[in-house]
């Protein structure tokens, strides 16, 4: 092995946009870096990282036995082919069939549990399942990052990995230097912003909701809609509902971008309603541009936000409480919601910065290649 690291997630976009700084920081510290995800239009400019990108086709929605097991075999064929130093594992079937694949492999596996999704939030026989596949999957990873401790403490509790390998992060960090703050737009009407992939159990719905009902106390303000439509996910909202809710004049969408930094920054206020996360992406930017933002007191949105202070909390999948959050919002100063920005801005500086991550995987990595004898039977 030749200090080569395999990372894997379901998407290049999510390698493109979560893990770039990563990518760099690891091809700095002198890593073969080979990233592995499904083809899609940003897979191109993982070049630009310094990495190789191999394609793997992966049936992200889907949890047909016959595919999950083809996939399985996919990550077994790549580790033999590759024979990297290290498993970088993300997002739910690379984190279960690339560290079983990785394992069977002898190769050591360092696992982030981004969020648990939409499985994990309603019980039954296929929360069950993946309970049993993650148990299996983390039985003998070195170590297994999380962005809460909400999520590590289901996790433990439930004894799907020992407390004595995990470690918790800040999401997967924000980059200082590119997200920076941006004056507030100071116009008329305020402009609210949810961006996120467009599924239910984002809040969207509760959103479009509380704007209608904003809009029927005369609220002027402005209500929009960023990101992917007719995602592969159970809980995707369909394009025909969309357009129903554009067409009734409640909400803007404004599709999909690839500078988000440009949306956040015309926008008064970022609002996420969502009902569970790891650490939102999304509230970390917004943040870090010094923007109040709205969220519910949820798994990872309330790691963002103290409430009052850069933002304010709402009751999960409660429209009426997040109108009144959002109203709030609406009744402060220009100068009122510029302070509360900046107060965000500085707790981003505080227990945010994407350096924390970046050194805590570096220092992860090295105790890995400087100790084999310390890893699990098999991995040496």
């Amino acid at each position: 092995m030749d200090n080569k690291i395999v990372i894997a997630l379901n998407a290049a976009w999510n390698l493109v946009n979560f893990r770039a700084g990563l990518i760099r920081a690891l091809v700095a510290a002198g890593y073969e870096v080979v990233a592995v995800a499904p083809p899609d239009s940003y897979a191109p400019h993982l070049a630009k990282l310094g990495c190789r990108y191999i394609p793997l086709l992966m049936d992200n929605k889907g949890t047909h036995p016959g595919r999950d097991l083809l996939l399985f075999w996919r990550f077994l064929q790549l580790m033999r082919k590759e024979k990297p130093s290290i498993y970088l594992g993300y997002t739910v079937k690379p984190n279960i069939y690339g560290s079983l694949a990785a394992h069977l492999s002898g190769v050591p596996v360092i696992n982030n549990i981004a969020g648990l999704g939409t499985v994990f939030i309603q019980e039954g026989w296929l929360t069950r399942l993946v309970r049993g596949l993650y148990r299996l999957a983390l039985s003998r990873s070195v170590k297994v990052f999380f962005q809460n401790n909400e999520d590590r403490g289901l996790f433990v509790s439930g004894k799907l990995v020992s407390d004595t390998i995990t470690g918790r992060l800040p999401g997967s960090g924000i980059d200082l230097g590119r997200f920076i703050p941006v004056p507030l737009p100071g116009k008329i009407p305020l402009r609210f912003l949810l961006i996120a992939r467009m599924l239910w159990d984002k809040g969207v719905g509760e959103f479009v909701e509380a704007a209608r009902i904003l809009k029927k106390q005369g609220v002027d303000a402005e209500f929009c809609l960023l990101g992917f439509l007719d995602v592969q996910n159970l809980t995707a909202i369909s394009r025909q509902q969309m357009d129903e809710w554009v067409e009734e004049g409640i909400i803007r969408y404004l599709g999909v971008s690839d500078n988000v930094a440009e949306e956040i920054a015309s926008a008064d206020c970022i609002v996420l309603p969502s009902y569970r996360e790891g650490i939102p992406r999304t509230l970390l930017e917004a943040a870090a541009m010094a923007r109040p933002i709205v969220t519910t007191d949820s798994v990872g949105c309330r790691d963002v936000v103290d409430d009052g202070v850069n933002g304010y909390l709402c009751k999960p999948r409660d429209a009426v409480d997040l109108a009144d959050k959002i109203s709030k919002v609406v009744a402060l100063l220009h100068s009122e919601r510029t302070a509360m920005g900046l107060r965000g801005r500085e707790k981003m500086e505080r227990e945010f910065d994407e350096r924390i991550v970046i050194d805590k995987y570096l220092g992860a990595i090295e105790a890995i290649l400087n100790c084999p004898e310390s890893l699990p039977s098999g991995q040496s």
